[in-house]
């Protein structure tokens, strides 16, 4: 895109029209996740035409994005007002799984005491007086309406193992951003499709994770509220890693093609600081999700 403002100070791009393709994209792809969890079958057909739709506008924005540096139209106010967007969108990240964590919260610390009496006696009793405080909530108060799962994941199987694969991911684009600022091209290189190898390989486990619950666990978005919450916040994490792992496949094309340098690589930084959230998003969710 031409510039609508341009001076020495400054850089100004024309306004994009990639954030409404975008919007188009996520909301197609959230209606066609809904009508797929409600077994309809075009859920999969819209579900991955939105998909496509959010990858041609990632191609499309970062493409933009990467002529306009190539060209030189970013100098130190740019890429001040870049880091102050990345860590403004970090923090917006963060508390948007911090709401979901406070309803895990709440239902484990306030909803299941009360239910089973722990709070005040009579709650347990005119109501279920056979349920329990215990997590996971495998049994539901009423299970005529949710029948809960029969087994969860167990912790130190796929969970553990994603654990050290995301963990194993932040040394590796440490060690890699690490050599981008000695000029080590090739262990620049290495470790960032290690980095790359080890994002999807943690998508798989999950995917199997999935695969599992859904057809022998009978954990589903059906099972109460503990399936709700397992599903919400780990599913909403595997979406930020798959956004994350498509970041760093095209930060890998570019350090190939040699586009950063020690003084210019913000688009790696970026990239590197959204992993190593999603990293700890996952710790919190191994230990209060899987093993607590």
């Amino acid at each position: 895109m031409m510039a609508s403002q341009s001076n020495k100070n400054y850089y100004v791009p024309e306004p994009s029209f990639w954030p409404i393709v975008g919007c188009l994209g996520l909301f197609t792809l959230f209606i066609g996740a809904a009508h797929w969890l409600h077994y309809m079958w075009y859920g999969p057909y819209v579900f991955f035409l939105g998909f496509s739709i959010v990858l041609l506008m990632m191609c499309g924005w970062f493409g933009t994005v990467i002529q306009e540096n190539k060209q030189g139209l970013y100098d130190q106010r740019s890429d001040r007002s870049f880091r102050w967007g990345m860590t403004w969108f970090i923090v917006s990240e963060v508390f948007f799984f911090a709401c979901f964590f406070g309803a895990l919260f709440f239902t484990r610390l306030w909803v299941l005491p009360q239910l089973a009496g722990n709070v005040e006696p009579i709650t347990h009793i005119m109501l279920w007086p056979d349920f329990l405080d215990d997590w996971p909530l495998l049994t539901n108060p009423d299970n005529s309406k949710f029948e809960g799962a029969q087994n969860v994941s167990n912790t130190w199987g796929i969970p553990a193992s994603n654990t050290l694969i995301l963990l194993s991911s932040g040394v590796s684009i440490t060690v890699a951003h690490w050599a981008l600022q000695k000029q080590r091209r090739g262990l620049l290189i290495g470790n960032l499709a290690i980095t790359v190898v080890l994002g999807i390989t943690f998508l798989v486990c999950q995917g199997n994770e999935y695969y599992q619950a859904y057809t022998v666990d009978g954990l589903t978005l059906n099972a109460g509220i503990y399936g709700s919450l397992f599903f919400i916040l780990t599913g909403f994490h595997g979406t930020h890693v798959t956004i994350g792992t498509i970041m760093l496949i095209v930060i890998l094309v570019r350090c190939i093609a040699g586009h950063f340098s020690p003084e210019n690589h913000f688009a790696f930084q970026a990239v590197a600081w959204y992993w190593h959230f999603v990293d700890a998003v996952w710790l919190l969710l191994f230990v209060f999700v899987y093993w607590l």
